[in-house]
């Protein structure tokens, strides 16, 4: 069996209010530095991972960096882990995404798995990229714990395989700055959930 803990970056400017952050590198706000210490001192206390794999974006390289040193273990970067190319969309507000093309952000909204970003990626590319990551996991830690740390999209195309989810349910699924998602996948394929978007372990904002 392997568990798999999916976390999530710590806090970075451009989440409240919501930017298309994608490929952009930001760095953790002092708030997610303690969120990721925060989250760090939970794994190391409930769990024993043998490795840490993260997005090569550096709000996940830290993160990933602090859990792996509160675990005595080492972090290695896997590129299909990155964030969704949001394309022309990167960086500008969903207000001025949704006045300047409303109809294409209606259609991410309602029914993500028909959108392409304008010069950038899909869902259905993101699941391509995770899955790489997922076979490679189950492959090298057939019976280990393995802590994964990617982003909000990263985080729901991954469940969404794991739970056997269409992709038109992207937006049932939350993904908050630092939480925790507990997933064992037993040696027959089978999948159990222990839980998603737990919290519980994080400072107060």
């Amino acid at each position: 069996m392997t568990k798999i803990l999916l976390t999530r970056h710590g806090h970075v400017d451009g989440i409240h209010p919501a930017r298309f952050r994608g490929r952009a590198e930001l760095a953790l706000t002092g708030h997610g530095l303690a969120q990721a210490d925060a989250l760090a001192r939970r794994i190391a206390r409930h769990w024993k991972p043998v490795a840490v794999y993260t997005s090569p974006l550096q709000r996940c390289v830290v993160t990933g960096a602090k859990v792996a040193a509160a675990c005595g273990i080492t972090a290695s970067v896997h590129e299909g882990l990155g964030d969704i190319d949001y394309g022309a969309w990167q960086m500008r507000t969903h207000e001025e995404v949704s006045a300047e093309t409303p109809e294409a952000y209606r259609l991410w909204r309602e029914a993500p798995h028909l959108v392409r970003f304008p010069g950038g990626e899909s869902l259905q590319d993101v699941v391509a990229r995770t899955s790489d990551a997922l076979r490679m996991v189950l492959a090298r830690h057939a019976t280990d714990t393995v802590v994964l740390v990617g982003h909000d999209s990263v985080n729901r195309a991954l469940l969404l395989q794991l739970l056997d989810q269409p992709l038109k349910a992207y937006w049932r699924l939350s993904q908050d700055p630092c939480t925790l998602n507990e997933i064992e996948v037993l040696a027959a394929g089978d999948v159990r959930v222990g839980f998603i978007n737990d919290t519980s372990h994080l400072p107060p904002a």
